[in-house]
């Protein structure tokens, strides 16, 4: 069981929570913790102007709110603000978004109510999931919009997701004898104040990020073999050379997938080891771009991947509420730490790097498609008869649109500000909207490197080369055929480029060797 307020939480722990249900509990130093701030602040701000306790929000922070009607103000705050539209943020993006916010919170530093922590572990563990529309937030305010659908469900108003169905919360909380949270101080705004909810969807991102790149760079390898390249361009001497960490573990792991190969040549027993006496070289001496410089151009990405990770468990870890309240120091602080900017620069640059990574992706695709480049595969790696049948025609459209969509969604939403809440917000994050867009952009990748594995194994097929291939690609080969069989004739191939998405999206290479 994962305690919170313990240590900090890590992409292990989301790993656990996300994808094995995995409880957390709070932890007791966090609960002591937890129960100080909230006696420091009722004290404190008998006799004294606190903003969101005895103020209004945002521009209208100037008008003092009186003693009896402090506990409305926060559901004020909540129903006013859970205004979101748009599909529903996945299940899994908002069950990260609420361990965000359960961390966060569990910190000490927001002169909450234990309750409201306590209601958010149950929600987690029990899998009651807020209906959380994706469109409203700008990021600046952290989440406000996204945020107060979360805060709507604890309050017992709203929908939840619940074993499967949309359903309102009071059903689901009285089916599991659970009670909504109680106001005392400002329980509404440190709910709604943070970035929990673009810092779980990014979160999500990272994750699926990882499986991304392992399993583009298995295709990478693949395609490598099916053409004979050469090996120096992922040799260690040729990388150790360049001073870059991504350009090094990506050469590694193309190392890694291809040893043992028999396609595989090096230029010692080519070019090197006799001299010839050809005008024009029938062997390419050199492989397209696609091709040859995979740990130079996936090298920035998979920094790109690993650099948006810590920045979003840096995130996940620290407290996004304003104001903050310090109970060890007796003071309480006016800031902005529930600013995004950290969540949409980093989902940019991810974002960017996935659309990169994508092309790269139709690129080598389109390589195998066209004859005239490859000179060993059929058009369309038609495996029937040419002119009759289309082999893999219409499948490349399918990934030269989504690649294209890819680079259109990659402008940074960070530079995007529109000042807005009567310019109280004169330049905002955007950060909600970059981490869906990313998530976007993610998705899309998976499609079109779905789209290239089954052309992999198709021209694989053609060539007769199953055997020759490494030994690890020989298993991942056989695993991608129990998805996609061979097919000669022309068939419908939505549902099989579907059931290859789902196979690499919920499957790691690591875990079929």
């Amino acid at each position: 069981m994962i305690e919170l307020g313990k240590q900090h939480i890590t992409l292990d722990d989301f790993k656990k929570v996300l994808r094995v249900n995995e409880k957390v509990k709070i932890s007791s130093g966090a609960t002591g913790r937890i129960n100080q701030s909230f006696d420091f602040l009722k004290a404190f701000s008998q006799d004294k102007v606190i903003y969101g306790i005895n103020t209004g929000f945002g521009p209208m922070a100037q008008y003092r709110i009186d003693n009896g009607n402090q506990k409305q103000l926060q559901f004020n705050l909540i129903r006013s603000h859970a205004a979101g539209t748009g599909d529903y943020i996945s299940a899994p993006d908002i069950k990260a978004a609420l361990l965000v916010l359960a961390n966060n919170l569990s910190q000490g530093y927001s002169g909450i109510h234990i309750n409201v922590i306590n209601l958010l572990v149950e929600f987690i563990n029990r899998n009651i999931i807020p209906a959380v529309p994706e469109h409203g937030g700008v990021g600046a305010s952290g989440d406000l919009v996204q945020l107060a659908h979360i805060a709507l469900s604890l309050i017992g108003e709203g929908t939840v997701f619940y074993e499967n169905e949309k359903t309102d919360t009071s059903v689901v909380l009285k089916k599991n004898k659970l009670k909504p949270i109680e106001i005392h101080i400002r329980e509404g705004l440190a709910l709604m104040n943070g970035t929990s909810v673009m810092t779980g969807i990014s979160i999500g991102n990272v994750l699926k990020a990882h499986r991304l790149m392992n399993w583009a760079l298995v295709s990478s390898a693949m395609i490598n073999e099916i053409v004979q390249s050469f090996d120096d361009h992922f040799s260690l001497e040729l990388n150790k050379v360049k001073h870059h960490r991504g350009q090094h573990a990506v050469a590694e792991r193309l190392r890694f997938l291809t040893e043992g190969s028999k396609l595989i040549q090096s230029r010692e027993n080519g070019f090197y080891s006799k001299t010839t006496d050809e005008s024009k070289f029938t062997k390419r001496v050199q492989e397209y771009y696609s091709l040859r410089c995979v740990p130079q151009i996936m090298g920035p990405i998979y920094e790109a991947i690993e650099n948006a990770g810590q920045r979003f468990i840096d995130e996940a870890n620290s407290v996004q509420d304003n104001p903050v309240i310090d109970f060890e120091k007796g003071n309480v602080y006016h800031g902005g730490n529930f600013h995004g900017d950290y969540i949409s620069f980093e989902s940019d640059k991810l974002k960017i790097g996935i659309s990169k990574l994508t092309m790269v992706a139709e690129r080598q695709l389109n390589f195998l498609m066209n004859n005239k480049l490859n000179k060993i595969l059929p058009p369309f790696i038609n495996l029937g008869t040419l002119g009759f049948n289309l082999g893999m025609q219409g499948v490349q459209f399918t990934a030269t649109s989504t690649t294209a969509e890819n680079q259109t969604l990659s402008f940074p939403m960070y530079v995007h500000s529109i000042p807005n809440n009567n310019d109280n917000q004169d330049i905002v994050s955007m950060g909600t909207n970059s981490a869906l867009l990313t998530r976007r952009v993610i998705n899309n990748a998976f499609q079109v490197l779905a789209i290239e594995l089954i052309a992999i194994i198709q021209a694989v097929d053609y060539l007769k080369a199953g055997k020759k291939l490494s030994k690890r690609n020989q298993k991942l080969y056989t695993s991608l055929r129990q998805i996609v069989p061979k097919f000669v004739d022309d068939s419908p191939k939505h549902e099989e480029i579907r059931k290859m998405i789902d196979f690499i999206e919920q499957n790691c290479f690591r875990n079929i060797l």
